[in-house]
C-alpha cells in the first residue's frame, strides 16, 4: 500500500471508532489522545479494526507505537503493508 493509502485506512479506522471525530482536522504529529482524548479503549478498539483492515497482527507491546497518523503508517509499512 501506497503512504496515503495507509493514512486513509488509519483515518476510516479511527473514524469507525469515534465517529465524531469525522470533521476534526488530523495532525499527523500530534498523538490521538492529546488531540482527541481518546481513552483506553477507543485505542484497542482502534488497534482492532487496524487488525481486520490489514490482517497485520499487531502485539500489546507495540500498542504504543499506534499514537499518531504518522507512527501508525510507519509501523504498518514496517509489517508488510508499504509494499
Amino acid at each position: 500500500m501506497t503512504d496515503e493509502a495507509l493514512k486513509n485506512l488509519v483515518v476510516k479506522a479511527l473514524f469507525e471508532v469515534a465517529p465524531d471525530l469525522e470533521n476534526e482536522a488530523i495532525d499527523p504529529d500530534e498523538s490521538f489522545r492529546d488531540q482527541f482524548e481518546i481513552d483506553s479503549m477507543d485505542l484497542l478498539n482502534f488497534i482492532i479494526k487496524i487488525h481486520e483492515a490489514t490482517g497485520v497482527d499487531i502485539p500489546e507491546a507495540d500498542y504504543p507505537k499506534f499514537t499518531t497518523l504518522t507512527s501508525c503508517v510507519y509501523y504498518l509499512k514496517q509489517h508488510g503493508q508499504g509494499e
